[in-house]
């Protein structure tokens, strides 16, 4: 998956991640209202993943870095609310998986859902402000595992 800094000029470019329907989003779009839980920013000092509390919207969506665990090996999020930033910017940096939790979000049989997914960036341009990144993500309501049952 690829995304682009909100920081570029051109219009149209997905600058956000829907990890519910697994779809990039442009934020600056009316449709994309609340419906995101990862943006892209860049600035003269680097390239960030917002939480969509960093950009002034309400949500539980958050991110947690995990330095020094490969993708592979983070097979479960994160269960102190503490490690996930809401409403700051996360740095990007090669080698370090995240971990997501998306927005709020109504489930199958009517409970209110956060889902969980990881990213890992294979790929970054911070004076281009794009990342590409490959990314996991559980389909199952409040559950914090990361890999499949039969793993």
């Amino acid at each position: 998956m690829t995304l682009y800094s909100l920081d570029r000029p051109e219009l149209n470019l997905p600058s956000g991640f829907n990890f519910i329907s697994r779809q990039a989003v442009q934020i600056e779009s009316a449709a994309a209202a609340g419906r995101w839980d990862l943006a892209v920013d860049s600035d003269e000092s680097g390239i960030y993943f917002l939480p969509p509390g960093a950009l002034g919207v309400t949500s539980r969506a958050g991110i947690a870095p995990m330095p020094g665990s490969s993708f592979d090996e983070v097979r479960e999020a994160p269960r102190d609310t503490a490690q996930y930033s809401t409403t700051e910017p996360v740095p990007i940096a090669l080698g370090t998986t995240y971990v997501i939790r998306t927005r709020q979000e109504q489930g199958g049989f009517g409970q209110v859902c956060v889902y969980y997914a990881k990213l890992e960036p294979l790929d970054f341009d911070a004076a281009e402000g794009v990342v590409t990144f490959v990314y996991d993500a559980s389909p199952a309501c409040n559950n914090r595992r990361l890999v499949p049952p039969d793993s």
